[in-house]
This record gives C-alpha cells, sequence and structure tokens, in this order.
C-alpha cells in the first residue's frame, strides 16, 4: 500500500491531511479531550502537544539553516526575505490603520492569519522551481537565508511593531532559542545537521495531528474561502514585489515568482503566537485552516505561474541573442 506516495500527491499534504484528521477527531469525538485519563496518557501527549512538537521542530528546523553565505547569496536571499518581511510590516501597519477589529478583517481573516501566511516562503518549492529551470547553485542556496523567516519569531515581531499585539521581550527570547540552538548545532557539525534535518520532515505530520485536534470542521468552510483569498493575495503582492526586487539585484524575475509562496510550517505559526498572546487564541484555529488553505493555493499556482515566466524569459533572451548576431 503505497500510503505516503498517496499523500504526497497532495500540496503539503503531510501537514494538511493529518490536520484534517485531527479536526475530524475534534470535531466528532469532543469529549474525549476533557477526560482525566486522556489528559495524562501518551495519546493525550500526541493529540494536545503542539508546543513540546513545535520546539522539536524548529530545534529540526535551525539546523539546516548555514551561517556562511557568499556574496552572491547574501544579496539574493537577503532581498528576497526583505521583501516578504517588509511587505508584510506594511500590510500589518495598513490593518492597524485601517481595520477596527484585527481579528475579523473580511470572510474572518484575521492579522495574525495574514501576516503568518505573507511572511513564511516555501523553501521547498523555490529549491525545486529555481533547479528545476536551470538556474546557477546560488540562486537556490539564496533560501538558505530566505529561511530565517521560518517559526513564528518574525510574525511576531511584526505583530508586536506595528501595535497589533504586545509580546514581553522575553517571549521573544524563548520563541527564538530552540531555532538558534538548532543553527548551532547544524553549523558546528554537519552530521549533526544531517542528523537534525532528518527531524523537520518527521515532526511535521505529528504537528498537522496536534494542530487539527485543535480545530473544529464547523468553521471550515469559511475558513477555507477566505483562505483561497489569503493564498492568491500572496501570489499577487508578494509575486509582484518580489519580481521587481529580483530584477534590481540582476536577476530575471524567476527567483522572486518562485519565493511567492506560503511555507507549510507556517500553520503552525498561529497557534505558536496564540500560545504567547492570549488575545489571539480565539481566532488560532481559524487562522491555522486559512494558512492551510493559503499553502495549498501557493504551492499550486506557483509553480505553474514560474514555470510560464521563465519560459517568456528564455524566449525574450533568445530573440535578443539572435537579434544582437543579426
Amino acid at each position: 500500500m503505497k500510503l505516503k506516495a498517496a499523500i504526497d500527491k497532495f500540496p503539503a499534504g503531510m501537514m494538511l491531511i493529518p490536520l484534517l484528521l485531527g479536526a475530524v477527531i475534534r470535531t466528532f469525538f469532543p469529549n474525549v479531550f476533557d477526560m482525566p485519563e486522556f489528559k495524562s496518557s501518551f495519546t493525550g501527549g500526541l493529540l494536545t502537544g503542539t508546543t513540546a512538537l513545535l520546539g522539536g521542530f524548529y530545534i529540526c528546523l535551525g539546523s539546516t539553516i548555514r551561517f556562511n553565505a557568499t556574496g552572491y547569496i547574501l544579496k539574493k536571499g537577503g532581498s528576497l526575505w526583505l521583501g516578504k518581511i517588509g511587505t508584510s510590516f506594511l500590510i500589518a501597519f495598513l490593518i492597524k490603520a485601517i481595520f477596527p477589529d484585527q481579528n475579523n478583517l473580511f470572510l474572518g481573516l484575521s492579522a495574525l492569519a495574514i501576516v503568518a501566511a505573507f511572511s513564511d516562503t516555501n523553501g521547498a518549492i523555490y529549491m525545486a522551481l529555481m533547479g528545476q529551470l536551470g538556474k546557477k547553485q546560488e540562486d537556490i542556496a539564496a533560501y538558505s537565508l530566505m529561511s530565517l523567516e521560518s517559526g513564528p519569531f518574525f510574525t511576531m515581531l511584526i505583530l508586536g511593531a506595528t501595535g497589533l499585539a504586545s509580546f514581553p521581550v522575553t517571549a521573544f527570547v524563548f520563541t527564538i532559542i530552540p531555532l538558534v540552538l538548532g543553527m548551532i548545532l547544524g553549523n558546528l557539525d554537519e552530521k549533526m545537521r544531517e542528523f537534525l534535518s532528518v527531524g523537520e520532515s518527521l515532526f511535521i505530520p505529528f504537528l498537522g495531528l496536534a494542530i487539527g485536534c485543535g480545530i473544529n470542521l464547523g468553521n471550515l468552510f469559511k475558513a477555507g474561502l477566505s483562505g483561497i483569498l489569503l493564498g492568491l493575495a500572496v501570489v499577487v503582492v508578494t509575486g509582484i514585489v518580489l519580481v521587481i526586487l529580483d530584477f534590481v539585484t540582476g536577476g530575471d524575475g524567476v527567483g522572486g515568482m518562485a519565493a511567492a509562496t506560503t511555507a507549510g510550517n507556517a500553520a503552525a505559526v498561529p497557534l505558536a503566537v496564540a500560545a504567547v498572546q492570549p488575545i489571539y487564541s480565539e481566532v488560532a484555529a481559524s487562522a491555522t485552516l486559512q494558512v492551510s488553505a493559503a499553502v495549498i493555493v501557493t504551492a499550486v499556482l506557483v509553480p505553474i505561474m514560474t514555470t510560464w515566466y521563465a519560459k517568456r524569459v528564455e524566449k525574450r533572451k533568445a530573440q535578443s541573442a539572435n537579434n544582437v548576431v543579426a
């Protein structure tokens, strides 16, 4: 039975399918979660231990981030990273200035969901596309810097800096420690990097299951519709910004288009932020669904758009070369 192959056919399937399974459990068996024997069991820990799972996940994720980078990688990766984070900052400022209720902007979208979806790039899609389209290794390696977006740190920073929420300094410190610890271990020892990096993908389905167990499917339709719109907004808005920045740094725009996605691990960010700032506890579950929907939308659209755009770029280069020869 090729179960993993079937799951992998779905965009972000290793996160999304366990998440939906957890949501089914929570929706149809809600009373189980109140049982004392469940809370103290291994099963209870597996289905509700989101915070512990996130801590382990970010250690493994951090181990994949390298300290060393060439000038080109810093320029390329830094510009795309700045484009993502800068756009998220600007959107958060606009939300603060325009909307009185940041937890219900439109179709149930919250500031938390929007910032989480906009500020994290799907590295797997970016690297796969850049490799498939024949880009040089430095373009692919640029994600090593962009991967700093991963985790709740920048979402918390943006929400805090724009006045949408307040976080104590210690919250930032304790949030980023697992990621930094993983970075230190991975850069000190290549074998440790290889060992921990495997855990990144291993944690994802367990995280999806635990996150799903906090979601009631009664809100799925509304969250799904708003999540689709959120995903489209990520592709259009960050796509335009990142393509322009790619051109400015000497690229042809393909890298910027390939980075206009939402990372699968961004679905874990709303609950991580809500654990630190309770004002988001009521919208964390719906935000998780909305970000998950954005992951799927961007995972479907961006490869299609990037491949189409790359063909146009190559055609334009070929025509320019022919004109020069003529």
